[in-house]
């Protein structure tokens, strides 16, 4: 599945003008981010077949939704609604917070993933180590970065020393 490892998606809860007999300015719209494991299956597998068509995996819209086990008007329902978490982040700016393990060279080889994406650090901050951890909160830039965010989430979060990666906020 192309979005079985993704941790987040975005919702729009204003689905669509019309909700419960309400029309809604699209300027009212809400956004939420919710971790995939929460979400229905017509959604992920609308996700899915979204991602299926822009890669070119399915020429339709039906061949998508065929190959995902899902019906038409499942996808048609959501797929103006839920979005990949990535796609939706227009700002280039994001803040992630890491939970480390305290070694030596663990924040430059940290710090070399990040620039090797592409990334400009904006500030970072660590904490003093305590037993044996620290934390450390980073502000990047990602308007030059080369890859998507869940990608550089992923290298980050396969380095042995990180204890856990957390997208704190994102914004202009």
């Amino acid at each position: 599945m192309a979005f079985s490892r993704k941790n987040y998606t975005y919702i729009d809860t204003a689905l669509r003008e019309g909700v419960k007999g309400m029309r809604q300015d699209k300027s009212d719209r809400k956004f939420y981010l919710v971790r995939e494991d929460v979400l229905p299956e017509a959604m992920k597998k609308t996700l899915e077949a979204k991602e299926m068509i822009d890669r070119g995996k399915a020429e339709s819209v039906w061949d998508a939704v065929q190959k995902v086990d899902l019906s038409r008007s499942a996808f048609y329902k959501y797929r103006d609604t839920v979005f990949p978490f990535h796609t939706v982040i227009k700002e280039r700016l994001i803040t992630l917070f890491f939970h480390l393990e305290d070694r030596s060279g663990t924040l430059s080889q940290l710090l070399g993933i990040v620039a090797s994406s592409g990334c400009n650090v904006l500030t970072i901050h660590q904490t003093i180590p305590l037993q044996s951890r620290a934390n450390v909160t980073m502000s990047l830039n990602t308007s030059g970065m080369g890859i998507e965010i869940d990608e550089l989430l992923a290298r980050l979060r396969k380095l042995e020393f990180v204890e856990k990666v957390e997208v704190l906020g994102s914004g202009a």
